[in-house]
């Protein structure tokens, strides 16, 4: 039963979702951690940071994060646990495949149309919208409960905006930071 309810969440999520991973953040902490209360806030945060260092789109890497998480905080098993992954993954690039394919056949037949163009031009501020919901969702005082946190985020922006650092470097350096910093 949990894989055709993971599976209905995650295929929604990816049918309504326009903009990418970033868009879709808000939209999954919404269900898994609000509406169906599958995952605390504190573990969506540690997914979605997983998320972000792991190689691929986030969105993706939540989702598989989240299926893999979800059925086996059910006490399922690790092999069970990674169906739950690969349910939720597919769940969530099915839609995609699907509109990619109709809307392959409505941009050769209207792409020129002014309507289109219309019609493109809001969903560009939809993404907008959604991506500035995912960052209100992760800015919140369970995420960011002390000075140190804001002190790492300020030194990574600083140095990816102004020192044009390889994000990969940051990444790895507010990792070891973190790791000195939070040392039990």
């Amino acid at each position: 039963m949990i894989f055709l309810e993971l599976f209905y969440t995650f295929f929604l999520i990816g049918l309504f979702t326009i903009g990418g991973g970033y868009a879709m953040l808000s939209l999954i902490q919404a269900e898994v951690v609000t509406k169906h209360a599958w995952l605390t806030e504190q573990a969506f945060t540690d997914i979605v940071a997983i998320s972000q260092m792991t190689p691929g789109p986030i969105g993706i890497n939540s989702a598989t994060f989240v299926g893999y998480t979800v059925v086996h905080d059910l006490g399922y098993s690790q092999f069970v646990s990674i169906l739950g992954s690969a349910a939720t993954t597919f769940a969530l690039v099915l839609p995609s495949f699907i509109i990619f394919f109709i809307i392959i056949k409505m941009v050769s037949r209207f792409g020129n149309s002014p309507i289109y163009k219309g019609v493109m031009g809001i969903l560009k501020s939809a993404v907008a919208g959604l991506i500035g919901a995912a960052a209100v969702v992760l800015i919140t005082p369970e995420n960011f409960i002390d000075a140190w946190s804001w002190i790492l985020f300020a030194a990574a922006f600083a140095l990816s905006w102004w020192g044009k650092t390889n994000p990969i470097l940051i990444i790895i350096g507010a990792g070891v930071a973190g790791f000195f910093i939070y040392l039990p």
